[in-house]
């Protein structure tokens, strides 16, 4: 009995005694710069929010690097590894991360340097392109769904069959919200789908007595297209 824990427990320990030399570190430290240089190029072709944020595309360079090199040390020895598991179980990381998609690229990030750290730099060089090519294609077929907007026609109350009739005319559309107010003006919001006919007719809307305007507002919906 005492045989078998021990070999199992000189097993575990191996696993963490392993020699570091400066070319180990350097090459994962350069595979996991290369597969979050390829993180980012996907990021930047696949962005769709309102402003590029510069810092998010280094954050992710970064966290591959770092993680790595976490990943390099804690496979050298043991109670290094306990220790930087005891340290990191401490750390809060409060930045509020408005697109659920950076998410998803961290973690991306994280998993490249997870993997460049352990030396399995082919898989993670392999599995990086294909996560990419996966997402990109992905991303593109979404992007050739029609696109949408919000019509939001304002108008007054005594307007409202006039402009009805006119909203009849648009095939695609779903109500998204209606409003009224006390001085008899009323608000109402469509998801409407672009084509060549509907500035025509926003025209033709905007033309009726007693409409005040018509806006047409892009938008994210809730699936993210």
């Amino acid at each position: 009995m005492t045989d078998i824990i021990g070999t199992i427990w000189n097993e575990i320990v191996g696993q963490f005694t392993g020699p570091v030399s400066v070319e180990m570190i350097v090459i994962s430290l350069l595979v996991a710069f290369l597969c979050s240089l390829f993180v980012v190029f996907i990021y930047k072709k696949t962005f769709t929010g309102i402003v590029y944020n510069r810092t998010t595309a280094l954050t992710l360079v970064l966290l591959a690097m770092v993680t790595a090199m976490i990943i390099r040390t804690i496979n050298s020895n043991l109670s290094l590894s306990l220790g930087m598991v005891g340290a990191l179980s401490i750390v809060r990381f409060r930045t509020a991360i408005k697109e659920p998609v950076d998410t998803a690229f961290m973690f991306w990030a994280i998993t490249a340097g997870i993997m460049s750290g352990a030396g399995l730099y082919f898989i993670a060089i392999i599995g990086c392109i294909l996560l990419g090519l996966f997402y990109y294609l992905t991303y593109l077929s979404a992007s050739k769904a029609a696109a949408k907007y919000l019509m939001v026609v304002i108008y007054s109350q005594a307007a409202e069959e006039s402009v009805k009739a006119e909203l009849e005319k648009i095939r695609k559309k779903k109500l998204k919200s209606k409003s009224t107010n006390s001085n008899n003006t009323a608000e109402l919001t469509y998801e409407v789908v672009y084509d060549k006919t509907l500035e025509s007719l926003m025209n033709e809307i905007q033309n009726v007595s007693g409409v005040v305007s018509v806006n047409l507002v892009t938008y994210t919906n809730e699936f993210g297209l």
